[in-house]
């Protein structure tokens, strides 16, 4: 009897990058041009979606006495140096948490997402110069998923504070591995970091490694899914960026954990940022995390901060 051999086929190269986009009044993330980018990168970036003004509101309050950097702790790379990052859990009504619940970001998150949002938690992410550590390469549903989080509902808006690019550690990603599902994940100092085996079986398939180079107040929206790393920060350059995850407001957590159940996000206008009313930092009501002295962050170690 014949044995016919299906024949071996091959998935088509992924088609080249999208642009990147610019934000104004003709920026519509319902978009068809902004949804293809999205389903097929994993990825969007938004230049300018914070104006020069808004970037100074936002360095000033990360950085003066009593600040969001006031309230950063150090995490193992692995390799011998530590990142350092604040985390809250609450957006709160300061400058910061202002940038989580303006239209351009929130409802930005709700077409990309395809439904209401909430936030998940904000983060201050800091590579200092020659210090900073590096971030492996993994997806945040590695760790959003061990908190009881179902579906892959979820992403993150990234804002660079500073001019980011190959030279200070800037972001890396593998475009369109968010269609990859999640790959297993394992610890490596303080943090997860995904199977190195299907990573390189996902580049081996045709996923592109991009280096990406963003300007203070540029903004990249992308997929809980989408596999992205940084190395160590050995130039003279400072890398900060704040970032805010947000969860589909019908991904409601399955059990409790050092993170916010559904809590219904208050909009506020585009505006608001730079509104002289806005204080530059309000505490109150923020929830920051202290890995040291929460007991209720201790239970879930084992699977990082994140």
């Amino acid at each position: 009897m014949a044995i016919f051999k299906r024949p071996r086929t091959t998935k088509e190269p992924i088609p080249p990058a999208k642009p990147a986009f610019t934000w104004g009044p003709s920026f519509d993330p319902d978009s068809d041009e902004v949804q293809a980018a999205w389903h097929q990168d994993g990825y969007i970036i938004v230049k300018g979606l914070l104006q020069s003004d808004e970037v100074r509101r936002l360095d000033e309050a990360v950085t003066q006495d009593g600040g969001i950097a006031a309230h950063s702790y150090g995490r193992s790379d692995g390799m011998g140096r530590q990142t350092r990052l604040a985390l809250w859990n609450h957006p709160g009504n300061d400058v910061t948490g202002m940038i989580a619940r303006v239209p351009k970001v929130a409802r930005t998150m709700e077409s990309l997402l395809g439904g209401e949002v909430y936030h998940y938690h904000s983060k201050l992410m800091m590579k200092d110069a020659r210090t900073g550590g590096a971030h492996l390469w993994h997806q945040d549903f590695g760790y959003w998923s061990q908190n009881g989080c179902v579906y892959p509902d979820m992403a993150t808006v990234f804002i660079p504070l500073d001019k980011m690019d190959a030279g200070n550690a800037g972001l890396r990603v593998l475009r369109g591995s968010h269609r990859c599902g999640l790959l297993p994940h394992h610890v490596t100092g303080s943090q997860a970091e995904a199977d190195p085996k299907r990573r390189r079986w996902a580049e081996q398939s045709g996923l592109p490694e991009v280096q990406l180079e963003m300007e203070p107040g540029d903004a990249l929206f992308f997929h809980c899914l989408l596999l992205h790393a940084s190395g160590q920060n050995s130039s003279d350059r400072r890398r900060w960026c704040f970032l805010v995850g947000f969860n589909r407001a019908d991904n409601n957590p399955m059990i409790e954990h050092h993170h916010p159940q559904y809590t219904p996000l208050a909009i506020v206008s585009n505006e608001a940022i730079k509104d002289s009313a806005t204080p530059l930092v309000d505490p109150s009501g923020k929830d920051f995390m202290n890995p040291g002295d929460d007991k209720s962050v201790a239970k879930y170690a084992e699977h990082g901060f994140h």
